[in-house]
């Protein structure tokens, strides 16, 4: 399974976002594709406001503020 991770540099609630995501990865196995919205203008127009984001087969899981019952629920169907 994959899950993208929709992030920016010197975001604190993003690095505290892809810690809880790996702490779900540690009970479900899946791939994290990272990435940095400001090196895609469409990436960053989109989710500018929203990140950090967690996305599955186009749809976004969570933002903003992540909880790992949310994500492991979402990831573990």
């Amino acid at each position: 399974m994959l899950v993208k991770f929709y992030s920016r540099p010197n975001c604190e609630l993003c690095i505290e976002g892809l810690h809880t995501l790996k702490i779900v990865q540690d009970d479900i196995s899946f791939t994290i594709e990272q990435f940095n919205i400001e090196e895609h203008d469409e990436l960053h127009e989109k989710y500018m406001l929203m990140i950090p984001v967690v996305e599955k087969d186009g749809k976004v899981i969570q933002y903003g503020q992540l909880d790992y019952v949310t994500l492991f629920d979402a990831l573990n169907d």
